[in-house]
């Protein structure tokens, strides 16, 4: 008998479907993160902690899966977050995120978690949380370390 297949524990690329390429890449090149050298005219690349961002046109994107682009994005049951130190950092990250274009759409407040947590939506409407969760360590390379 073989061995069972294993499912990678990983999330290594994260591709959101936008609706200006050149537009959103600025946007991101605004909260100070680097595009790659791999980015092309069809595609832009981020280098994250923890994996890649890409940005692609919304609709080359869900043709890409195959799958039929419904129009304007609303709510899709996903959010991105970005995790920090401090609910000063929080506060700092969202003033970035505003200075280049973002929207907020609940502003940072103690959570009845024991943290600290505010949302943001890019400029395609893509929800960000900016949390301080004070039961998540960080590891030195700046990596979320739960257990």
């Amino acid at each position: 008998m073989t061995a069972p297949q294993e499912f990678p524990a990983r999330i290594s690329i994260v591709t959101l479907g936008v609706s200006d390429l050149e537009r959103s890449a600025r946007f991101y090149e605004q909260l100070g993160w680097q595009r790659s050298s791999k980015s092309s005219p069809e595609i832009v690349w981020f280098r994250t902690a923890d994996s890649v961002l890409g940005l692609f046109p919304y609709e080359e994107l869900a043709a890409d899966a195959g799958v039929p682009a419904t129009g304007e994005p609303s709510f899709r049951g996903v959010t991105l977050a970005v995790n920090l130190e401090s609910p000063a950092r929080v506060d700092d990250a969202l003033a970035v995120a505003v200075e280049a274009g973002a929207t907020v759409v609940k502003p940072p407040a103690a959570t009845t978690w024991g943290g600290y947590s505010g949302y943001f939506e890019d400029l395609d409407g893509h929800l960000w949380e900016l949390a301080h969760n004070p039961f998540f360590p960080f590891t030195a390379s700046g990596q979320l370390d739960l257990p």
